[in-house]
């Protein structure tokens, strides 16, 4: 990166660090693939740390629980819709749906009853299920967002019984393995920081513990490197390898619900937490536990994103810290807009769908895009408007926006010719209203006229 950008990123991590005491802070800026920067202030061990030391990164683990769960459901193992008694029998709340404890809209919790799980040598899961009785649910099934970490502590659970696996070990087969992170273990392994708390009113430490959380570590045990969360900033962005298709993390990140009402600055995902900051949208996650917290934070629309892990457990503001190098990159040094090229083989069939459409008097256009997808959304205003993917029975799923699951389909003229196109029973015709095609309530035979 050009100088200027590189010594501003220093500059911001250099005061996070010196001006909230954090014994230590590395960071890194991504882009397209790539890792643009990194960097890292304070000792580990006597030394500077390095993009190969490990990091607790607490509840960054759920997006890795929450990927586990969504590759059951592409393979058709479940539905999100399921309620959790399909699934994982013995729980007082199995009327909740999957989705639900994915959004953290079950109303389950913040917290497991007993000791401060954090903080405590984590039971096995008959032993938290003991403690899972009615009164672990706070609010009414999709009334509000209220984090839940028991709720991801459950879902760890479902992914073991459905995999008929541990979910670590699904998650090293599944995740880690084919991505590459081979420094994300669930223990610290060497070189790893010591997490440690701040005195607030002296420059002095406290070590903190990092025990096993046993069943409730789907919600916050992972270790990590800046390295492995590199490539994890490329996965939440769409380079999502094998692992998930580029459209499920899409899912993931779209939010489910709003955590701060009409404000509409922060939500959750499927997963992913989401942010919406002068329009940009933004999708990550961050990371808590005692001695240590984490970010991870990535712009989708020009994949820059930034990362921050800091053994301290409280104090440094890690989350501003990687907004406000993501904003310093964009603005530094903005992404450049992708280059266009033509389609590689585009058929003449699909070919002559484009152009215009009409859905009753209204102008939409219908774009072809790569891979044989379309586009159809109004010439003009804020319509409806959607992309579609084509399913291989020569119909289209709607992706995004009003008709996002709803099927394309195009019907023909005795000659082959196309005839109008059926969304969700809207029929679109080549002119307004064309009275060949099968509008309901038929089309007034004395046609387009003046005014009476």
């Amino acid at each position: 990166m050009l100088q200027t950008t590189e010594f501003a990123l220093l500059r911001r991590v250099a005061a996070e660090q010196a001006e909230n005491r954090a014994p230590s802070l590395v960071t890194a800026v991504v882009r397209g693939g790539e890792v643009l920067w990194s960097g890292a202030r304070g000792e580990v061990d006597g030394a500077a740390p390095t993009t190969d030391t490990q990091y607790r990164i607490g509840s960054i683990t759920k997006s890795f629980i929450a990927v586990l769960v969504m590759r059951l459901r592409d393979e058709g193992r479940l539905d999100l819709n399921d309620s959790l008694d399909k699934h994982l029998a013995g729980t007082s709340f199995g009327h909740l749906t999957i989705a639900q404890l994915l959004s953290h809209t079950g109303g389950l919790t913040s917290e497991s009853p007993g000791s401060w799980w954090e903080r405590s040598e984590g039971g096995d899961w008959p032993a938290l299920l003991d403690h899972l009785d009615e009164n672990v649910v706070k609010h009414r099934a999709g009334e509000r967002f209220h984090y839940s970490n028991v709720g991801y502590g459950v879902l760890g659970q479902l992914v073991a019984e459905v995999r008929g696996s541990s979910w670590l070990d699904a998650l090293n087969t599944e995740i880690l393995a084919p991505l590459e992170m081979n420094r994300t273990t669930p223990m610290p392994v060497a070189p790893h920081a010591l997490g440690w708390a701040v005195h607030p009113y002296a420059d002095v430490l406290l070590p903190e513990p990092t025990p096993d959380a046993g069943a409730m570590a789907p919600a916050g045990q992972l270790w990590s490197t800046v390295t492995d969360l590199c490539r994890w900033l490329r996965f939440i962005a769409g380079d999502s390898g094998t692992v998930l298709h580029p459209d499920t993390v899409e899912e993931m990140r779209a939010p489910a619900t709003v955590e701060d009402g009409a404000a509409w600055t922060t939500g959750y995902g499927l997963g992913f937490q989401t942010w919406r900051d002068n329009g940009r949208r933004l999708a990550g996650h961050g990371g808590s536990m005692p001695g240590f917290l984490a970010s991870v934070l990535v712009d989708t629309a020009t994949t820059t994103g930034a990362l921050a892990m800091t053994n301290a457990t409280s104090g440094v503001g890690v989350s501003s810290l990687t907004m406000d190098m993501l904003k310093l990159v964009d603005d530094y040094e903005p992404a450049l807009p992708a280059q266009w090229r033509p389609l590689p083989d585009a058929s003449p069939e699909l070919l002559a769908l484009t152009g215009s459409w009409y859905w009753g008097p209204m102008t939409f256009v219908l774009r072809l895009m790569a891979g044989g997808w379309v586009d159809l959304r109004p010439v003009s205003g804020t319509g409806r408007g959607s992309r579609f993917r084509p399913t291989g029975d020569g119909t289209w799923l709607g992706l995004d926006g009003y008709y996002a699951g709803e099927t394309l389909r195009r019907h023909h003229h005795a000659d082959g010719t196309v005839s109008h196109l059926d969304l969700a029973t809207f029929i679109f015709t080549r002119t307004p209203y064309d009275p060949k095609a099968p509008i309901p309530g038929g089309v007034d035979h004395r046609g387009w006229r003046p005014g009476d």
